[in-house]
C-alpha cells in the first residue's frame, strides 16, 4: 500500500498530466471536498468530483506547482500555486488532504 505522500505526489503528477483516470483512483468513492475556514461542503462523491475535475482539466494550461508540503500521519498538507484556472491569473492554495486505506477521503482547502 502506498504511503500518504505516495497517494498525494501521485494525485498531484495526474493533475499536472490531466489524467482524469489516474487522478480519480488517488480518491475514494465517498471523497469530500469542503472549504477549509467555512467549513462549506463543495461536492461529495466520485460522480461530482470526477465531473468537476473533468471540467477543469479542459484548462490547457492549468498546472498546480507544489511549493511546500507538510506530512503527519495520514495527514498531508500541501501549499500549491495553481495557474491556468479561467478566474484566477494565480490563485495559492493550501490543501489538506486526508488519507485512509491508501486513497483519499477527505480534501479541505484555502484559497488566496
Amino acid at each position: 500500500m502506498l504511503t500518504p505522500v505516495q497517494v498525494v505526489e501521485n494525485q498531484l503528477i495526474a493533475y499536472n498530466n490531466h489524467d482524469i483516470e489516474a487522478f480519480c483512483a488517488c480518491f475514494s468513492d465517498d471523497v469530500k471536498v469542503e472549504l477549509l475556514i467555512e467549513g462549506e461542503l463543495l461536492f461529495e462523491g466520485m460522480e461530482a468530483f470526477r465531473a468537476t475535475y473533468a471540467e477543469r482539466f479542459s484548462n490547457p494550461g492549468l498546472h498546480a506547482k507544489l511549493i511546500n508540503r507538510i506530512a503527519q500521519g495520514r495527514v498531508v498538507i500541501d501549499e500549491e500555486e495553481v495557474t491556468g484556472l479561467p478566474d484566477f491569473e494565480v490563485l495559492y492554495v493550501v490543501a489538506i488532504y486526508e488519507i485512509e486505506g491508501g486513497l483519499i477521503q477527505k480534501v479541505r482547502f484555502e484559497r488566496v
